[in-house]
């Protein structure tokens, strides 16, 4: 019989932490330099896990199973462990899931993800609506077992068959949708692994990042001059199936938009630790749970600076940055913090 263990409550049982760290048990996760078995690499703590169970890797069978955290990616590694038939059965919809839940990577072109964020957009609002918006709670640990023990038990049905749940995620997967047609522009330089998405008004993420596989900078433009900067969640993790940038301390571009910036408001951005450092025009602070929540459920405010000009000093920025860095696999936190282009 499985158990999930209150990550707080680990003493000396044997426990596999999922999207997590843990010094003394198995762990599958892509947190930085949480994977210690290269066979099971891979972007993702589901598709982790996933690998771990296909390849029956030494303690996969252990009974203890805990996270730190409740969201989608980890849910799907822990209902994994908890029922591995089921999960090895749809480990495509799963991976697909995983991905677009924790890196909001979703492709409209994909019968698979156009199912997986069916069933994203049905844990998302059984979440908010039963719990708390991630980021909301401060005792995560503790709290999100709640969600687990709600989830768990339900997630199998939902999962092979998400029409009989529509009325849970139809207004999300609508939204999206809808969204997706708002874009009228992509150009994408891969060169510092960025893609401009110009829509008329704020979207939702997963229509933002959709098709931005492969990148890992999203420049956001609406219309009445309102933009925003995020580095996506590949870069906080260890990802595996490709090589990328690093981080940069953003705080030379805020001090450089600031001064160009006449309206009264202020350009700020997140430290690189951050899960997905945000750079936006502001005039009271974000909470982490709003910074995280869609762009289309927080004010974005006009700046002064015009598209064209605004676009241009984050290219330049961004190409001055990283000129002399090369892409590689799995940055450590010291080595982005030393790079010489911080502060």
């Amino acid at each position: 019989m499985k158990n999930f263990i209150p990550f707080h409550q680990i003493e000396n049982e044997k426990v596999i932490v999922v999207d997590g760290l843990h010094p003394h048990n198995l762990v599958l996760s892509h947190w930085k330099g949480a994977n210690k078995i290269a066979e099971v690499a891979a972007d993702t703590s589901g598709e982790i896990v996933l690998n771990a169970l296909e390849r029956s890797i030494d303690g996969i069978n252990c009974p203890n199973i805990s996270a730190t955290h409740f969201d989608i990616d980890g849910f799907v590694g822990v209902f994994a462990l908890f029922f591995p038939s089921k999960a090895l059965q749809y480990k495509k919809m799963l991976t697909a899931m995983a991905r677009i839940g924790d890196f909001r990577e979703f492709n409209p072109n994909s019968k698979t993800d156009v199912h997986a964020l069916k069933l994203c957009c049905w844990m998302n609002k059984l979440e908010k609506e039963k719990f708390y918006r991630p980021f909301e709670e401060k005792d995560e640990i503790e709290k999100c077992v709640e969600k687990f023990d709600y989830f768990l038990p339900i997630f199998e049905a939902v999962l092979e068959n998400p029409e009989n749940y529509k009325s849970d995620w139809e207004e999300e997967f609508e939204q999206v949708t809808k969204d997706l047609e708002k874009i009228t522009k992509v150009e994408s330089l891969s060169n510092i692994g960025l893609v401009i998405k110009k829509a008329s008004s704020p979207i939702h993420y997963y229509a933002l990042f959709s098709e931005t596989d492969g990148f890992d900078i999203v420049l956001s433009s609406y219309n009445e001059q309102r933009y925003e900067l995020e580095f996506k969640y590949t870069t906080w993790i260890d990802l595996a199936s490709r090589a990328n940038l690093p981080r940069i301390n953003l705080k030379p571009l805020v001090e450089k938009l600031n001064k160009m910036e006449e309206s009264e408001l202020v350009w700020v951005a997140d430290k690189i630790t951050d899960t997905g450092p945000l750079l936006r025009l502001e005039k009271d602070k974000l909470s982490k749970a709003d910074r995280y929540a869609n762009p289309n459920e927080r004010e974005i405010f006009s700046s002064s600076i015009a598209e064209v000009l605004f676009q241009k000093t984050i290219i330049d920025f961004l190409k001055e940055s990283y000129h002399a860095i090369q892409a590689k696999r799995f940055w450590t936190w010291e080595e982005m913090k030393n790079l010489k282009s911080l502060i």
